[in-house]
């Protein structure tokens, strides 16, 4: 008989986490207690934030919880073939079977890692994919497909939190730079 895959994501987590994701000041921090609190919530191995930089074409990991440095310096994450490219377009990716899954960019290292099974999660802003939240299982996994809908939903949710303060970092240096123009080229600027 089929094992069913029971829901792991009560809306308590997601309202905690969705919480957290709106009042956080500090994205970093925020960073650092999302992936933590990912791990803990859902008694998964290790959780992992990646942003996507277009013009290197390749991801760079923000912040992990629960991987070991070994894991983390295996490697760059370059976006030049199918491995990664199938996430960044947006799409959920389920990797029920780490060992077998060509899909898998560094499965040998995984696997030591201890690895079965991950799923990589868009962050997205409107329809642009920002980066990864990607979440690693020590057991194999079958994951419900509310939990991964909650997941989506909380992905977009820190795309939005991600794209806002960008914003907001730019307009306060555009800010800080128009404060040492002289006055006579200030004039009708609303700053």
């Amino acid at each position: 008989m089929e094992q069913k895959p029971a829901s792991r994501i009560t809306l308590r987590e997601f309202k905690a986490i969705s919480h957290a994701i709106s009042t956080y000041e500090d994205l970093t921090v925020l960073n650092h207690h999302l992936v933590e609190g990912i791990c803990k919530a859902f008694n998964i191995k290790a959780c992992s934030i990646f942003l996507y930089d277009d013009r290197e074409n390749q991801l760079f990991r923000v912040v992990s919880h629960g991987l070991s440095e070994t894991y983390l310096s295996k490697g760059p994450i370059i976006v030049d073939d199918n491995k990664n490219r199938e996430a960044l377009s947006g799409k959920v990716v389920f990797y029920q079977d780490i060992e077998n899954d060509e899909r898998v960019l560094y499965p040998k290292e995984a696997m030591a890692e201890g690895i079965m099974s991950m799923l990589s999660v868009p962050i997205k802003y409107h329809e642009h994919t920002l980066g990864l939240l990607k979440m690693y299982h020590s057991d194999p996994w079958i994951l419900h497909e509310d939990d991964q809908d909650s997941f989506c939903v909380l992905a977009a949710h820190l795309g939005l939190r991600i794209e806002h303060t960008g914003l907001r970092n730019f307009f306060e240096m555009v800010k800080a730079a128009a404060g040492s123009l002289p006055l006579r080229m200030m004039q009708g600027l609303a700053l």
